[in-house]
């Protein structure tokens, strides 16, 4: 049984690193990035429910106030 020839792994190893690495780098220099990169404000939601605006008191059990 003929052994597997290793003699060229490093090689392909070398040129596929330095593929993906050109690869990545032309895709990421497709991208554009703001100059200013101060953070932009945002706006808060406010979600608007009844329970906010008015006073709710809460209740006991009836159990509970038997043991007062």
């Amino acid at each position: 049984m003929p052994q597997l020839n290793t003699t060229p792994w490093p090689m392909i190893i070398a040129t596929m690193i330095l593929t993906l690495f050109i690869v990545m780098q032309t895709k990421i220099s497709k991208y554009s990035y703001p100059n200013d990169l101060t953070p932009k404000p945002t706006k808060k939601l406010i979600k608007h429910t009844p329970w906010e605006t008015k006073w709710t008191k809460i209740y006991l059990p009836p159990s509970l106030l038997l043991q007062q």
